[in-house]
């Protein structure tokens, strides 16, 4: 039986699909743990301020858990046949329902078209990653480079502290074997390299600059 891969190897096609199965699931644990906790506390014949407080963590737990899953089918998911195309303005509302948490907002200027999918994908894993570059939290500003079908994408982030990753930068720009937690820079560097696109993560003054182009 094969390990995960070694050290500066390549991870295959079906050792790729694991990976991003695992980080998929890692993003659904939390919510989905929370509504059975709320659950749980409902089957105790709880208080009803109890009830209350369980009845709210299963509203807002359920909320969470569907929109990482809409917004995984778009980022990591097939989203439709070979060669599709995929609106940009569903890819607005499922970045905003999954990032935009009272901490960060999306300043969102590209314009409303289709583009093909793995260009969309490529967009909602760069703005994963543009995410952890404010951990604090603000804004994250999206603009186009070029336009239609062949349009790049630049992604300032400005928040308390911004700094760039050096690990994430790392895996964007080498070929480094990915674990499931390190697998969504990697696999955001195979989406750019299939577009014809090349990804860029810096600093510029007090702001964090990410641009496909």
């Amino acid at each position: 039986m094969s390990g995960p891969p070694s050290s500066g190897s390549i991870p295959d096609k079906l050792e790729l699909a694991a990976l991003l199965c695992s980080r998929v699931c890692h993003d659904l644990i939390s919510p989905v743990g929370a509504i059975v906790n709320g659950l749980e506390v409902l089957d105790d014949n709880p208080k009803p301020e109890d009830r209350d407080f369980a009845l709210d963590l299963i509203r807002k737990s359920a909320k969470t858990a569907s929109a990482r899953l809409q917004f995984c089918r778009l980022a990591f998911g097939a989203a439709g046949s070979a060669g599709a195309q995929i609106d940009l303005g569903d890819a607005q509302s499922t970045a905003r329902g999954h990032l935009e948490d009272g901490k960060l907002t999306i300043a969102w200027n590209l314009p409303r078209l289709l583009l093909p999918k793995n260009r969309v994908k490529l967009l909602l894993n760069m703005l994963i990653i543009a995410q952890q570059t404010i951990p604090r939290g603000g804004t994250l500003t999206v603009d186009p480079i070029g336009e239609g079908e062949t349009m790049g994408f630049r992604l300032t982030s400005n928040g308390l502290n911004a700094r760039v990753p050096q690990a994430i930068a790392s895996l964007l720009d080498e070929g480094h074997a990915p674990d499931a937690h390190a697998v969504q820079p990697y696999y955001t560097r195979l989406l750019a390299e299939a577009s014809g696109l090349r990804i860029s993560l810096v600093a510029e003054g007090q702001a964090v600059v990410m641009t496909a182009s």
